[in-house]
């Protein structure tokens, strides 16, 4: 998979891995193997394709599945969980406190 022409937010999202003894061992496989890389790096645009390229060898390695969408499908967008949470907590709140949402303006 080529990464380097690909814009950040169009890589494919990388899982978390479990620090297991295999995972630990592949990794420290590949490490003295980036030296020669990074040392030719020129930039640090440079140096993190270079270790996305990395990362993501070690998950097709260790067979993590990676996602083909972009990191920006559908985050950017998105109410964050906490947002929500609290969002409905204040409306529960209003409610048992006898005020309509509209008549109610927080943070607006």
């Amino acid at each position: 998979m080529e990464t380097r022409s690909t814009p950040l937010e169009n890589q494919p999202r990388l899982p978390r891995i479990a620090l297991s003894k295999r995972n630990r061992a592949v990794v420290r496989a590949l490490n003295p193997m980036l030296v020669t890389y990074l040392e030719a790096s020129r930039d640090l645009c440079d140096t993190d394709f270079i270790l996305f390229g990395a990362a993501l060898a070690v998950c097709h390695i260790i067979g993590a599945k990676v996602s083909k969408a972009g990191r920006a499908t559908g985050q950017s967008s998105a109410i964050p969980a906490w947002r929500k949470r609290i969002e409905k907590r204040i409306a529960k709140a209003t409610a048992l406190i006898g005020f309509s949402s509209d008549k109610l303006h927080i943070g607006q």
